[in-house]
C-alpha cells in the first residue's frame, strides 16, 4: 500500500472518530470503531514505510490497554452492582430467600435500609471509574509515543500536539467536560497531519 493510500486513510479514519462522538452521527460506536480500524491500518503501513516499528507498535500497546480496561472496568461494575443490589434486596426484602422470581410477591421494608449498603455501591463504581481513568491514561501515553515517532519521521509536528492532547485529555478526564474535549478535538488534529504529510525518504 503507498504512502498516499495510508495517509489518506488515516486521514478518514481520524475523521470517522471525531464524527462519531456526535450522538447523531454514531450508530452503535460503528462509526468510531471503523475509525480506529483505518488509522490502526495507516499506523501500519507509514511504519513499515519509515521502517519504524515503534509507530504502530506503540499505538497497538495503547489499543490493548483500552480495551483492557475496558473489560476490567465491566467486570468491576458487574460484581459491585449485582453484589451491592443483592444486599440492598435482601434488606429492603427481609424475608427473602434468594428466588429473584419471588421478589414479586414480597411487600418491601424501607426502615431496614442501611446506607452502607448505598456507600458500597457508590464506592464500587468509583473505583470503576479509577480503573477506567487510570487505564485511559496508559493507553494515551503508548499513542502519543506512536505519534510522537511519527511526527519525527515524517516532519509533521501536527502528529506530535495530537498526542500530546490525547494524554492532556485522559489525565484531566475526571473533569469530563474539559479532558473529553481535547481528546475530541484531538481526533481532528490527527486527521489534518494525516492529509498534510508529505512523504520523506529516509
Amino acid at each position: 500500500m503507498s504512502i498516499e493510500t495510508s495517509k489518506t486513510l488515516g486521514g478518514i479514519g481520524a475523521i470517522l472518530m471525531f464524527i462519531g462522538v456526535i450522538p447523531v452521527a454514531n450508530i452503535y460506536g460503528v462509526i468510531e470503531l471503523v475509525g480506529l480500524i483505518l488509522v490502526m491500518i495507516a499506523l501500519y503501513n507509514i511504519g513499515n514505510y519509515y521502517t519504524e516499528k515503534g509507530i504502530f507498535n506503540n499505538a497497538l500497546y495503547g489499543l490493548i490497554a483500552g480495551i483492557v480496561g475496558g473489560v476490567v472496568a465491566v467486570g468491576a461494575i458487574f460484581i459491585t452492582v449485582l453484589t451491592s443490589l443483592e444486599t440492598f434486596l435482601y434488606e429492603i426484602f427481609p424475608s427473602w430467600n434468594g428466588d429473584w422470581t419471588a421478589l414479586s410477591g414480597l411487600t418491601p421494608d424501607p426502615s431496614n435500609i442501611d446506607l452502607g449498603a448505598i456507600g458500597s455501591l457508590l464506592g464500587g463504581l468509583l473505583a470503576t471509574l479509577l480503573i477506567l481513568w487510570v487505564f485511559a491514561i496508559i493507553a494515551t501515553f503508548f499513542v502519543r509515543r506512536s505519534l510522537i515517532s511519527l511526527s519525527a519521521k515524517s516532519g509533521v509536528g501536527l502528529f506530535s500536539t495530537a498526542g500530546l492532547l490525547m494524554l492532556i485529555g485522559a489525565v484531566l478526564i475526571i473533569a469530563l467536560g474539559v479532558g473529553l474535549l481535547l481528546i475530541w478535538i484531538s481526533t481532528l488534529i490527527l486527521a489534518i497531519a494525516f492529509f498534510t504529510m508529505k512523504p520523506i525518504e529516509t
